[in-house]
């Protein structure tokens, strides 16, 4: 998985096609990622002391990797990613503009 934590992301498939986001967190070893304010699901929240009252919160859920296309931020289109090895140094490389990443 070659995206990161941090990276900006288009949504190429689902019920947010053609949003983007920026990604909260990755889980490389289901190949899935969270991203803010996409993938949203209705929890209901009971109520934790007397008097207050239960409410519906809006959660995000972690979605597949693949539904979504790196942005790139020089050129700001979405591409893949590729790795260039430079010595001893590996850094990601957009696969359209080529710059480092």
């Amino acid at each position: 998985m070659k995206v990161k934590k941090g990276d900006n992301v288009l949504i190429i498939s689902g019920k947010d096609k053609g949003r983007t986001a920026k990604i909260l967190k990755s889980i490389p070893k289901e190949g899935k990622i969270l991203v803010e304010g996409m993938n949203l699901k209705s929890k209901h929240v009971r109520p934790k002391q007397q008097g207050e009252q239960g409410q519906v919160v809006k959660v995000p859920l972690p979605m597949q990797a693949s539904n979504t296309k790196f942005l790139c931020p020089k050129c700001g289109k979405a591409s893949r990613l590729g790795y260039k090895i430079d010595g001893d140094k590996k850094f990601r490389i957009c696969k359209k503009c080529k710059s480092e990443v």
